[in-house]
C-alpha cells in the first residue's frame, strides 16, 4: 500500500524545508545510504575508488537544498571546490555535478556566476569537468543564459536537457558543441510547458539522444529504462558513432548490475554520485520518480 503513494506525496515532501532541516540531524536514515555515498568527502572518497576499481567513473553532487543567504551559498561553493581538490588529490575518476540554487542564483545572480567561475577555475586547473544540474522549470531559462555566458571563458562546463520540456528541442539546437546529459526529467511540471505522459516523454528522450549525437556532440544518456539503453545501443551501432562520443549515466545505488554490465560491455558507464548531511529533499525525489523505490525506506527503517 505504501508503494502507492502518489508521486506528488513525494515531491511535497521534497520541498519542506522542516524535514529538510531535520533531516540533517538524523543522519542517513530511511534506506538513504543506499542512494547517499555517505554524509562526508572521507565517506565519499571510498565509495568513488570502489565504484573506479568496478571500471565505472562517476560525477560527484555534494547536496544542498533551500540556500537563502549568501553565506550559505558560499559555504556551498567551497564544499564544490574541497570535492575537486580531492578527487584530483585521491586521483578519483569523476567529474562534478552542482545545481546554480545551491550557489545562490535566486539571491544574486552574479553572485552565482562568480561562484560558477571559481569552481570552473579549479576544475579548469585540474583539468577536470563541470556540470550544471538542471532544477525545475522556474529556473531553466536562466540556468541556460548562464551556461551560454559561462561558455564565453570556459569549455569545461555542460548542463542537462529534460525530455518532458516542449521546448528542448528547439533549446538543443542552439547549444551545438556543449556536451549535454540528456534525461526525461524528475520535476513535476505544469501541462503547459510539459508532456505528462510516459510514452511521450520516452518518445521525445530518443529523439533528442539522436539529434544530439548526430550532429556530432558528446552526449551522456542519463536512464535507468533499459528499453531505452537497448535503443541507444542499436542507434550507435547503425550510426557508425564511436564509442568515445557518449556515455551511459545512472544514479547510485540503482540498477547496479546493469551499471557492471554495460562498463564490462564495453560502454562508458558514469554513476552519478550524490553525498553530504543535506540529502532529504534529493531523497525523497527518488522516490517521487518510482514509488516501487519506497522499498528502501522500508528496509531503511530497520538499519541501525
Amino acid at each position: 500500500m505504501i508503494s502507492a503513494l502518489s508521486k506528488e506525496f513525494f515531491l511535497f515532501l521534497s520541498k519542506n524545508r522542516t524535514l529538510n532541516r531535520a533531516a540533517k540531524k538524523w543522519g542517513l536514515k530511511l534506506g538513504a545510504s543506499q542512494v547517499v555515498a555517505g554524509n562526508s568527502i572521507e565517506a565519499m572518497i571510498v565509495k568513488v575508488r570502489e565504484l573506479n576499481e568496478k571500471d565505472l567513473v562517476c560525477t560527484l553532487d555534494h547536496l544542498g537544498e533551500f540556500v537563502s543567504s549568501k553565506e550559505e551559498a558560499a559555504t556551498a561553493t567551497a564544499a564544490a571546490i574541497r570535492t575537486l581538490e580531492a578527487i584530483e588529490k585521491e586521483g578519483l575518476n569523476s567529474h562534478l555535478s552542482v545545481k546554480l540554487t545551491q550557489l545562490g542564483v535566486d539571491i544574486d545572480r552574479e553572485f552565482c556566476v562568480n561562484n560558477m567561475r571559481s569552481i570552473l577555475e579549479t576544475a579548469q586547473k585540474f583539468k577536470n569537468f563541470v556540470r550544471i544540474d538542471m532544477e525545475d522549470y522556474l529556473h531553466y531559462k536562466i540556468t541556460l543564459n548562464i551556461l551560454q555566458e559561462l561558455r564565453e571563458t570556459f569549455q569545461n562546463v555542460g548542463t542537462v536537457m529534460q525530455a518532458y520540456l516542449f521546448c528542448a528541442e528547439e533549446d538543443m539546437q542552439k547549444l551545438q558543441g556543449i556536451p549535454l546529459r540528456i534525461v526525461k526529467g524528475a520535476y513535476k511540471e505544469s501541462p503547459k510547458v510539459a508532456f505528462q505522459h510516459k510514452k511521450e516523454i520516452d518518445e521525445n528522450f530518443m529523439k533528442l539522444i539522436k539529434i544530439h549525437l548526430l550532429g556530432g556532440n558528446y552526449t551522456a544518456v542519463a536512464t535507468h529504462d533499459h528499453h531505452i539503453i537497448a535503443k541507444v545501443k542499436q542507434f550507435v551501432e547503425e550510426q557508425q558513432i564511436p564509442r568515445d562520443q557518449f556515455e551511459f549515466q545512472m544514479l547510485y545505488g540503482f540498477r547496479t548490475e546493469m551499471q557492471q554490465s554495460l562498463a564490462d560491455e564495453g560502454y562508458k558507464m558514469r554513476v552519478y554520485v550524490p553525498y553530504g548531511s543535506d540529502w532529504f529533499a534529493y531523497y525523497m525525489r527518488r522516490l517521487a520518480e518510482r514509488p516501487q523505490n519506497v522499498s528502501f525506506a522500508l528496509k531503511g527503517l530497520f538499519l541501525k
